[in-house]
């Protein structure tokens, strides 16, 4: 950065004349040894302004501001706005004051800073004989206003990935709050101060700061700081940012590498270092790629051939005033990273070129030395070696010639005198070169000469033997790693830095946890010190971790894994006991109480040590000398005007002295919360040590606002119990709440408004659930906790008192964060409500009220758990077998193999009857009866027993129901008998309906010889089918012919042969034929085609084809909207719909305009005028009682614009009364319009012609339109409506002609 540092030096003298001198000094500092490419597109800026001093005379002042811009910035200097090139003051005095200004300019513009200079007089008889030291240690001390700075939000620790963003905010308040003395925000990474840049975005006003990351890279994880500074001191918070790596490219590849920097820079080279990733679960690294880009475009360019082992790499061959970016990619063997963050742009500038060009050069002498080669160089030194290469320094010559200069660099090595020059093409022009391709571990010597277009001078001394470094690899492992407690979710991890450091770079921390071999990254860039805060661990969580080293050869091995350590807060002293107060004083003694402590140190406070001492006094004397444990001290004698104070120990020692007390009597004390919601919450108290004159009937609670006074009593009649639950709060709100005891005597002292509590639930609190077991048949109360620290307990309490009787049958189990109040012996007393509390959390809790109601329904519930009963998935059956066997069975939902049963008949129990098991149905054959007769007429009962389930299950046949399961029976023996025996049917006759809707009788016949005989039959009249029955394949069918009601009738087949004789019919009608049309409904609704239009003399009709039709089938045809026609083939399940819409837009219409009657006197003109439409063009026709109208003097027909259609009748007469019809037809069809003409003579009664409401008639489409010829009826007559198509007869449908297809 090109900064112009300008002092405005005054420097005042002791009073010599009237006459004073003033010296203006501007010096120029230059900027670093190489040109970033930002400042030099940059006007100028104050990056120090000026500051106004008030001083005494006679004593020295500097005014101070810092410059910067490209090119670098004139500053010229005004005092009252007057230009101050010279000054000549004789005497300071106080005439002195005035405003000073500075002015920088450069070819981007101007910036100026302003600052007034008050000089005072100290004594003004004595400031005369005063010094400038003297005068100057009188001087008062500045006192600077102290700004108190308090952060309320504070920002956390952030977990991001690559390519995302992140915000760090923070909110504060300031006391004082002074609008001209606000505290300066200053943001640090790792101790590195940010500002406003491409990658950081800084924004601080009203009360809050905050630093925005809008693309992360693994370069800006780090520890961020807050510093709010003032003149006062500063107030600051930390955090710490990790960045872990994005998706690779390629799965396995290694993260990308950071922290580019730029170490030298000239006009033809750079050299480039970085930072290698961490690869805890990657491959090891094979090697770097360097890529640049020249700043303007977009092209990135590889550097380097092969992979590069080392973090450091010079890139040669730049062009001289070009600015580069650069970015580093790293590669494994399973592919390449990311590439990382690119560098700051770098100009590639000789830097004493760049010096020289803006007049930075600081000449050592001035010399007339035109015309002879300049003098040698001094003063050569290795700034920097490395490996390859070594950065060589020296000293220039005095030169003032204009003739230009530049340098050649000559090595050998260390044992020989063979010099070789390096730059024998490109000259250097600056006093600093890296040279390169050197031998790694080899010693050399270097020396250089100047040269101009005069000569070359002689070479410099030499410099002493120059060793380059030599690989030495990795660092040695790291030492012992040590973790400690830090919070509730980080860890401080310390280990021993290496033995062999070998240009050591930072440190990796890794983290696992115990038991686990999933090792993660706990940081994602190297880490500088041996002490590092592992954050965003889970609490109670057990961690190890190990360190690795790093140079820029890559990562050492791992140190030795640490001892696991589980995550939770250390241990700190606890917060003071406080808010002291005093529940009875009897004038010999008192009772004294008081509020723990807010944080307990990290353990549970165990002791507590109270103190006292007289009024007016401060000798602070222990009252006992063991400390007690409750917060209740109950033996205070003699008291004389105490002041009291509390101690409170834990396990690290003492905390801090609490607040005195002041003491009221008879309160209730210790008000604790739980079940703290949004708009509710439950208190609970102690009752109070001093009951007064009576026993205490009853409690209220009172609750106000935080800050306000406005108490509002929770519950107006006064509850006997103590705890409450205060609803209708506002959410988020603060509280404070006090109890009052009530007695005989009234209300008592209110207790001490206890800690404020905001109305707001926990994070993911739940509520208490209440079940029954279903296995066990136990009531069981459950809770999970959303949070779950270390030591953290489930404490169960009924009516809010703590269980601790176990005697009943009450069970706590505890698991992780599941907790559960089991009753395994529930009694009808048990009713109540029941709590739970954690602690050691955020006041996660819940309740559960079990009302007498819900618990008399658990208890009946458990009972029928506990003593079940086995559920039957059918109950008691039979089944009639062959020879009239009988089986009886049952069917369980689940049963064991362990299950028994015991079958009675009659109450009579069987033995010796068989049992059956299909395990795959549960299906369970109890018992055989070989023969069933009248003897067997009863009730029959089965008894299941499985474990503690049982079952029962009777079936009754007497009656009606044993009769027909005795004939069953009969029957079964009979069949048996007649299948066994001769030919039979072992299928009967059926109904069967083909996909084709073909309809057919069917059976199978068994049994058969040669000589068997097969018969149909309709009504005892034998069938002849024209195919005979195929008695080899056993199946029989008979094809019923246009089937429907006539088919109808008993049917029936006969099998006969030497044998005997069997028989099967069936009765086609009833349910069997409405069973046969719907499923023919079915397949012709199915197969229904598209309605189409068939033309015929006397009108059109439409028709559907199907794969079969019979009047008997449900089929209704549906006009819909004019023109919307609708065929419905309706069976038991759905309905088949067709549709046709002849309502089309594009036939052609008659739109309106058109009377359907007309009375007109005779000799008058009749004009017939109506809209048509169409697409095309419809043709309009006219008839008169069915005859066309030809065109003549009298009847004149138009169309204009193939819309407006009429029919004049000049002169009209008697004859011309009748019908009249217009036709409007194109391609896609048309329609007609009838108009009733009556016409009477002059003087004759107006006729009252009633209309004849005459629907429009449809045309079909006809290709090519055919205009109606003229009819022959002379008489006139309404045209006939379009006739509905008559129904086919009955049989099977005719397919109808399909019409042409509209084009």
């Amino acid at each position: 950065l090109q900064t112009a540092y300008s002092l405005l030096h005054i420097v005042y003298q002791n009073r010599l004349t009237h006459s004073t001198k003033a010296i203006l000094e501007v010096r120029t500092k230059m900027g670093d040894k190489y040109v970033h490419e930002e400042p030099m597109i940059r006007g100028p800026k104050f990056l120090v302004r000026l500051r106004s001093h008030t001083v005494f005379e006679n004593t020295p002042i500097k005014l101070f501001c810092t410059v910067g811009g490209f090119p670098t910035p004139d500053v010229k200097w005004y005092i009252d706005l007057e230009t101050c090139v010279l000054l000549c003051i004789y005497r300071c005095s106080t005439d002195d004051t005035a405003q000073y200004t500075a002015v920088a300019c450069n070819i981007h513009g101007q910036a100026s800073s302003q600052a007034s200079i008050i000089v005072k007089t100290l004594f003004p008889s004595l400031s005369h004989s005063l010094s400038p030291n003297l005068s100057a240690a009188m001087l008062p001390k500045i006192q600077y206003t102290k700004i108190n700075i308090t952060f309320l939000e504070k920002f956390g620790p952030v977990f991001a990935t690559e390519g995302e963003s992140a915000s760090l905010t923070a909110t504060m308040t300031l006391n004082p709050n002074l609008a001209n003395l606000q505290p300066e925000a200053q943001w640090y990474r790792d101790d590195t101060r940010l500002f406003d840049s491409k990658w950081v975005k800084i924004d601080t006003g009203r009360g809050v700061t905050t630093l925005t990351l809008p693309n992360l890279f693994k370069d800006d994880e780090g520890l961020y700081t807050i510093r709010m500074v003032t003149k006062g001191g500063s107030a600051e918070h930390s955090a710490f940012v990790s960045v872990s790596d994005g998706p690779p490219p390629v799965p396995g590849a290694p993260g990308a590498p950071m922290d580019i920097k730029i170490h030298d820079a000239n006009r033809d080279y750079v050299i480039v270092s970085w930072k290698p990733p961490n690869t805890t679960t990657e491959g090891p690294i094979l090697g770097y790629f360097v890529d640049k880009c020249e700043v303007g475009t977009e092209n990135w360019t590889q550097c380097n051939d092969h992979p590069i082992k080392i973090c450091k790499y010079p890139v040669s061959g730049l062009f001289e005033g070009h600015s580069y970016y650069f970015r580093i990619r790293a590669v494994n063997s399973q592919g390449i990273s990311k590439p990382s963050r690119m560098s700051d742009p770098i100009a590639a500038l000789d830097p004493t070129e760049f010096e020289r060009l803006h007049g930075g050069f600081n000449w050592i002498s001035i010399e007339k030395s035109d015309g002879k080669p300049p003098g040698a160089p001094s003063g050569i030194y290795a700034s920097e070696t490395d490996r390859t290469y070594v950065v060589l320094s020296w000293k220039a010559p005095a030169y003032s010639s204009k003739a230009p200069m530049w340098y050649y660099i000559e090595k050998c090595m260390a044992d020989s005198g063979a010099w070789q020059r390096v730059n024998t093409q490109i000259p250097i022009r600056s006093p600093r070169y890296a040279v390169f391709d050197l031998a790694e571990g080899k010693q050399y010597k270097f020396r250089v000469l100047s040269a101009n277009m005069y000569g070359v001078s002689e070479p410099s001394e030499p410099t002493g033997p120059i060793e380059t470094q030599e690989l030495k690899g990795v660092p040695s492992a790291p030492g012992q790693v040590i973790s400690t407690r830090e919070t509730n979710t980080s860890v401080l991890i310390q280990w021993a830095p290496p033995k062999e450091p070998n240009n050591l770079i930072g440190y990796y921390i890794d983290q696992c946890v115990k038991g686990s071999k999933d090792w993660t990254s706990a940081n994602h860039k190297p880490h500088k010190n041996t002490k590092f805060v592992v954050s965003g661990l889970t609490t109670g969580e057990t961690y190890m971790f190990r360190v690795q080293a790093i140079n820029e050869l890559g990562l050492s091995d791992e140190s030795q894994e640490s001892a696991p350590l589980t995550v939770k807060a250390a241990l700190t002293h606890p917060s003071a006991p406080y808010d002291i107060a005093m529940l009875n004083c009897d004038g010999h003694s008192m009772v004294l109480n008081w509020k723990k402590p807010s944080h307990s140190g990290g353990a549970n406070i165990k002791e507590y040590y109270v103190d006292k001492r007289r009024s007016g006094t401060t000798m602070w004397r222990e009252v006992h000398i063991k400390p007690i444990t409750e917060r209740l001290y109950k033996r205070v004698y003699n008291v004389i005007e105490l002041s009291t104070q509390i101690q409170s120990n834990t396990n690290v020692g003492l905390c801090l002295f609490s607040s005195h007390s002041v003491c009221p009597l008879g309160p209730a004390y210790d008000l604790t919360f739980s079940e703290v919601r949004d708009n509710s919450l439950v208190v609970e108290w102690k009752k109070p040590v001093y009951t007064g004159s009576g026993p205490i009937t009853g409690y209220h609670v009172e609750y106000a606002k935080k800050g306000t006074s406005d108490w509002t009593t929770a519950n107006e009649t006064a509850v006997s119990h103590r705890f409450l639950k205060v609803t209708g709060l506002e959410a988020g709100t603060s509280y404070v709440l006090r109890v009052r005891a009530v007695n005989a005597a009234g209300v008592g002292m209110a207790s001490m408004a206890s800690d404020p509590v905001t109305a707001k639930a926990v994070e993911g609190s739940q509520e208490v659930s209440c079940v029954v077991d279903e296995k066990s048949g136990d009531i069981v109360l459950s809770f999970e906790s959303c949070q779950l620290n270390e030591g953290s307990q489930f404490i169960w309490k009924k009516d809010y008192k703590e269980i601790t009787d176990f005697s009943k049958g009450v069970v706590i189990k505890t698991e992780g964060s599941h907790s559960k109040l089991i009753f395994k012996n529930a009694e009808k007393e048990d009713f109540g409500t029941y709590s739970v509390s954690v602690t050691n959390t955020e006041g996660v809790s819940s309740s559960y009220t079990i009302s007498a109601e819900e618990l008399a329904k658990m208890l009946a519930l458990s009972y029928d758990i506990r003593h079940p009963i086995i559920p039957l998935k059918s109950e008691l059956a039979y089944k009639i077998l062959e020879r009239g066997r009988m089986r009886f069975w049952l069917q369980a939902e689940e049963i064991s193999s362990n299950v028994t049963y015991k079958f009675f008949a009659n109450n009579k129990e069987l033995s010796g009857w068989k049992k059956m098991t299909f395990s795959g149905f549960k299906l369970k054959e109890l018992s055989k009866v070989s023969i069933f007769t009248t003897e067997n007429e009863g009730t029959f009962t089965c008894q299941i027993t499985d474990g503690g389930g049982k079952a029962q299950s009777s079936l009754v046949l007497i009656g009606d129901a044993f009769k027909a399961a005795l004939a069953e029976a009969d029957y079964q023996r009979r069949e048996y008998i007649r299948v066994k025996e001769g030919p039979h049917f072992s299928e009967f006759l059926s109904l069967q309906v083909g996909d084709d809707c073909s309809v057919s009788l069917v059976c199978k016949v068994a049994n058969l010889k040669k000589e068997s005989a097969f018969h149909w039959y309709k009504e005892d009249t034998e069938i002849i089918p024209d195919v005979k029955p195929d008695l080899g394949s056993g199946v029989c069918k008979l094809p019923i012919k246009l089937f429907s009601l006539k088919t109808a009738g008993v049917y029936k087949a006969t099998i006969s042969d030497d044998r005997g004789k069997d028989m099967s019919q069936i009765d086609i009608s009833g349910k069997v034929f409405d069973d046969a049309i719907n499923k023919i409904s079915q397949l012709a609704g199915a197969s229904a085609a598209e309605l189409v239009i068939k033309c015929t003399a006397t009108g059109i009709q439409l028709q559907c084809h199907m794969k079969y039709y019979t009047s008997e089938m449900n089929i209704t045809w549906l006009e819909k909207d004019k023109g919307m026609y609708s065929i419905v083939i309706t069976d038991r399940e759905n309905s088949h719909k067709r549709t046709l819409d002849l309502s089309g837009e594009d036939r052609g219409k008659v739109v309106g305009g058109l009377p359907d009657v007309v009375t007109i006197m005779e000799k008058k003109t009749l004009s017939l005028t109506c809209t048509v439409c169409g697409d095309p063009k419809p043709q309009v026709s006219w008839l008169k009682n069915g005859a066309e109208v030809e065109p003549d003097d009298q009847y004149v027909v138009s169309l204009d614009q193939g819309k407006f259609a009429s029919l004049t009748i000049k002169g009209v007469s008697m004859e011309d009364s009748g019908r009249y019809t217009m036709i409007v037809q194109n391609k896609y069809g048309g329609e007609s319009v009838d108009i009733v003409v009556s016409v009477y003579r002059h003087g004759e009664k107006i006729p009252e012609a009633k209309p004849t409401l005459t629907p429009k008639i449809l045309i079909p489409p006809k290709v090519p339109i055919e205009i109606p010829q003229p009819k022959t009826q002379p008489a006139p007559s309404p045209a006939p409506s379009t006739p509905s198509p008559a129904p086919p007869k009955a049989g099977r449908g005719v397919k109808s002609p399909t019409p042409t297809r509209r084009k």
